[in-house]
């Protein structure tokens, strides 16, 4: 008699299917690495900035010891950059542990939860691992309906996730639609802003979300450092909420959750403004770049505001992943996204100017 160990709602999660590493595809294909184009996780392909590495070969001689787990030095950076005081900020391995942290914290099982179709997989991910229920928005132009969203809240829920800009998607919510559906919500309902592609808006849709955390008690800001800044592989997130919100989070989270190399060189990202403009004229460019080449073969897409393109290659169900395949053979790794009820889609990063070129033309031979 076999014997069932944990949870049903926990045996029931999907597990998140991150996008293939380079070295899984050379052994899969028999492919050269120094060949393969990765276009599938939208990471900056301009790599760490140097002032980041610089950061990291100090604090070597400080590996033997426990990380600061108060994060003290990236949280006084943080504080500084958004005028924030330190008890409001909370430290995640990565924006991820952010978004399952505020799940952990505010929901018990057979509570529910609000995303919009279309969003972040992690959100329904984090609901299931605590047992709640999530409730399903219908998307508006592949984007968030923020007033369905409104309407959906329940008289159970305690969370809701947005993200701006949203991921797969790459569609934005401007300011006034956000600060309208944050004086909706009810008091007892928590909203978590996931602005994880906040750095690559242009200038003029830029907006002040930590004027609305000083505003609303039932506010998280939630940021990355793996996209912009270059430290995907360092996992470095924060969540901004006021006081009795950041008591909640830091109760349930990890003590060393960043680890040292990760605080030394988020300090230095985060004031390396240089870089950030650099990263940014390179997505702007790069975008134009692809959604050009779109254009041109009569493809559609999503407009996106952050660091990847929504593109469909096909009408039948099996595109997207017939389209893949054929991509990986040679050597192109981008994002499927099937998961998320699109499959006649492929999710692309935006790479190196040479790197959308070998997308391109691999995209093209497969399409012809």
């Amino acid at each position: 008699m076999s014997i069932q160990l944990g949870p049903d709602y926990v045996r029931a999660i999907a597990p998140y299917q991150a996008g293939k590493p380079i070295s899984e595809v050379a052994r899969e294909f028999g492919l050269d690495e120094a060949k393969i184009v990765k276009l599938a996780s939208n990471e900056n392909p301009l790599g760490m900035p140097e002032s980041a590495r610089r950061a990291m070969q100090a604090a070597f001689d400080e590996l033997a010891r426990y990380p600061d787990a108060n994060g003290f030095e990236l949280k006084q950076a943080i504080s500084a950059r958004y005028g924030v005081p330190q008890d409001w900020i909370t430290l995640g391995n990565g924006s991820n542990d952010i978004l399952e942290l505020a799940a952990h914290a505010l929901v018990q099982p057979g509570e529910s939860v609000v995303y919009a179709q279309y969003s972040f997989a992690v959100y329904p991910l984090a609901t299931q691992a605590v047992g709640g229920r999530g409730i399903v928005v219908a998307a508006k132009d592949y984007g968030h309906d923020l007033d369905a969203m409104a309407a959906a809240i329940a008289a159970d829920t305690r969370l809701v996730y947005i993200a701006n800009p949203n991921n797969p998607t790459g569609t934005f919510l401007p300011a006034e639609k956000i600060a309208a559906f944050l004086a909706r919500v009810p008091a007892n309902v928590v909203v978590v802003l996931d602005e994880a592609y906040n750095e690559y808006l242009a200038p003029e849709l830029q907006y002040d979300s930590i004027a609305w955390v000083r505003e609303y008690p039932n506010l998280i800001v939630s940021r990355t450092l793996s996209k912009a800044y270059g430290l995907a592989g360092l996992r470095v997130g924060f969540a901004i909420a006021q006081p009795p919100l950041t008591d909640l989070l830091n109760r349930i989270r990890q003590p060393f959750n960043v680890n040292s190399l990760a605080q030394a060189a988020a300090v230095a990202a985060l004031n390396d403004t240089e870089f950030l403009a650099r990263s940014a004229r390179l997505n702007a460019d790069g975008y134009r770049q692809l959604t050009a080449a779109f254009e041109a073969m009569g493809l559609e897409y999503v407009p996106s505001f952050g660091n990847f393109v929504l593109v469909r290659v096909g009408d039948d169900d099996g595109a997207g992943a017939r389209v893949n395949l054929a991509l990986l053979k040679q050597g192109v790794i981008v994002r499927p996204v099937a998961s998320y009820g699109l499959p006649q889609w492929l999710r692309i990063s935006i790479g190196l100017p040479e790197e959308n070129e070998a997308f391109i033309a691999a995209l093209k031979k497969v399409l012809s």
